[in-house]
């Protein structure tokens, strides 16, 4: 078998096989890349910073439509509503958020909500690796910018203990904290006071900024170009399986030719014929 295959024509057809699987494996590839398109395209539009009293409401569901973008607020942290949130991961290493309570200056109070009149947000402002490294908020007014994500569910059949929390939940920290809030928060990306900017990302140090961006857009699956994608690769396969169909059918006529001339080969000469008595007699005319 090999030394039919080891033939020149089978050699080049061979080369011929596997460049033509090649291009079927390319194809396959393509339509697979195209077979899962995001659902609705990344919107720049979230990174132009909005006003968060212009963008979302407090006492209000928390629509997608303003998920992932960039806001700023003005108002006040009070150090004493800070929490831990456990579990979170920064480079490879568990740690926890600092998530502070944040007084939005110009939004509507909820009335009959909470003891307080006034509204507030949570903030993620960074992340630590030790909660003693956790300080706390920069203090007087401060110009807040960041990114502004849906509350987090809380875990199920969990206490957190005094000064954690179990995720960046809004209904969690309602009760915890007392106060009326907006339904999401906000990852800190730029905390101005005083002119200066306090935030993690420019202080350094333990405080880790948690640079969140934008959510990748949900996927949808093309069902005809997956199904394509498969189809070439059995295509490219197909196109090896006749090179060795091919070589083999080669292979079986070298085999009966090899036979043929072995059984001419191998045949015993026929003795020649010898005549009858009644052929050597004359024949008479009558």
């Amino acid at each position: 078998m090999w030394k039919t295959a080891l033939k020149p024509r089978w050699i080049a057809g061979l080369v011929f096989a596997i460049v033509v699987s090649g291009v079927f494996v390319l194809l396959s590839q393509w339509q697979f890349g195209r077979s899962t398109q995001p659902e609705v395209p990344v919107n720049p539009a979230t990174e132009d910073v909005k006003a968060l009293t212009e963008t979302l409401q407090p006492g209000s569901f928390f629509p997608g439509s303003v998920s992932d973008q960039m806001v700023s607020a003005a108002g006040t942290y009070d150090p004493a509503k800070q929490v831990l949130v456990p579990g979170r991961l920064k480079d490879g290493a568990t740690g926890y958020w600092v998530v502070s309570a944040f007084t939005v200056a110009g939004a509507p109070a909820l009335t009959g909500v909470a003891a307080s009149p006034q509204t507030w947000i949570p903030v993620a402002r960074g992340w630590v690796a030790n909660p003693d490294d956790a300080g706390p908020p920069p203090s007087g007014s401060v110009k807040l910018t960041g990114r502004l994500l849906p509350s987090e569910a809380p875990l199920p059949a969990t206490a957190p203990e005094p000064g954690r929390a179990s995720a960046v939940s809004v209904a969690e920290l309602i009760n915890d904290w007392d106060i009326s809030m907006y339904p999401g928060f906000v990852a800190a990306t730029s905390e101005l006071a005083a002119g200066s900017d306090l935030s993690a990302a420019a202080v350094g140090g333990a405080l880790k900024p948690l640079e969140i961006g934008p959510q990748p857009p949900a996927q949808q699956v093309n069902w005809l170009n997956l199904f394509y994608s498969l189809e070439w690769v059995v295509f490219a396969g197909f196109a090896l399986f006749i090179w060795w169909r091919l070589v083999k059918d080669d292979y079986r006529r070298d085999l009966e030719d090899e036979l043929d001339d072995d059984l001419h080969q191998d045949a015993p000469l026929a003795p020649p014929a010898q005549a009858t008595s009644e052929q050597l007699q004359p024949k008479v005319k009558p």
